[in-house]
């Protein structure tokens, strides 16, 4: 075994072919001139993202990084990945539900929606994506009260500056409508810390993933970005929320089970393509 400060190489194993080093995105592995073992490049803990791939890639399980061995990893089951077609299907038969029955999904389902979540790629391997669930029905209702109660207050004081379906939203929440979590019963919510430059792109990315697994399983999802707006313009909503002004609000997903089926994939306009 020949052990470095990022990771370990079991040289009976290894078959010298090379992969682990093709494969590295910040290109810190280094292959030996004479015995062909893997090895880190100078100052390579500097550039080094702990993605895992050159764990992932290897075939014989002879490469492990500090804080992760092949053992540890979900092995790749070629027998479970869907189909093209299934795949394509899958995706377009997705839809936005805005209407849920009067039910509760369980906390274990929960958990594992954000455990797929959590897989979505991120820049630089960062994993900035932080998450909140609203698992309450009474707190989801009292959070789309608070914005309407932000809706309420831009109309009196900036009524020329919002939109004009602010106005109808409000009213319909007094006659008893909730257009803003659709009376979802959970609303799951992403954050990340300012500081991070594409923390937007990655929260989209993991509620993304979310979303079309929450589908594979019976659920619906919607995105709440009502909420999620107003979280970042309104302080009580923050507050609630128990989010930190170092932190923003990027995402927010209402998520539960639909009250209606839907029976066919809806028309989209054209891609508009431009090849070069």
């Amino acid at each position: 075994m020949g052990k470095l400060s990022l990771f370990t190489v079991d040289t009976e194993k290894c078959k010298r072919d090379g992969i682990c080093a093709a494969e590295c995105p910040a290109r810190i592995i280094k292959i030996g001139k004479h015995d062909k073992i893997p090895s880190w490049v100078e100052d390579a803990e500097s550039y080094c993202i702990n993605c895992g791939h050159c764990v992932a890639v290897c075939p014989y399980g002879a490469l492990s990084l500090k804080n992760s061995a092949p053992e540890e990893c979900l092995t790749m089951e070629k027998e479970l990945l869907p189909n093209s077609d299934q795949v394509r299907h899958l995706l377009l038969s997705r839809r936005s539900i805005r209407r849920y029955k009067n039910k509760p999904v369980k906390r274990d389902t929960l958990l594992e929606l954000i455990d797929v979540a959590r897989y979505g790629p991120t820049a630089s391997n960062l994993q900035p994506v932080r998450w909140l669930v609203i698992e309450e029905a009474s707190e989801v209702q009292r959070f789309a009260g608070l914005v309407i109660e932000w809706m309420d207050k831009m109309l009196k004081e900036q009524a020329e500056e919002v939109p004009p379906r602010f106005q109808q939203l409000v009213n319909d929440w007094e006659k008893g409508e909730d257009r803003i979590c659709r009376g979802a019963p959970h609303i799951i919510v992403t954050y990340a810390h300012k500081s991070f430059a594409y923390a937007r792109t990655d929260c989209a990315i993991a509620l993304t993933y979310l979303e079309l697994s929450a589908y594979s399983m019976g659920l619906g999802t919607c995105w709440d970005g009502y909420l999620y707006t107003a979280a970042n313009a309104y302080p009580p909503i923050r507050e609630a929320l128990g989010i930190s002004e170092e932190h923003q609000v990027l995402g927010a997903l209402m998520v539960g089970y639909p009250k209606y089926r839907y029976h066919r994939v809806p028309k989209r306009d054209d891609p508009l393509i431009t090849w070069r």
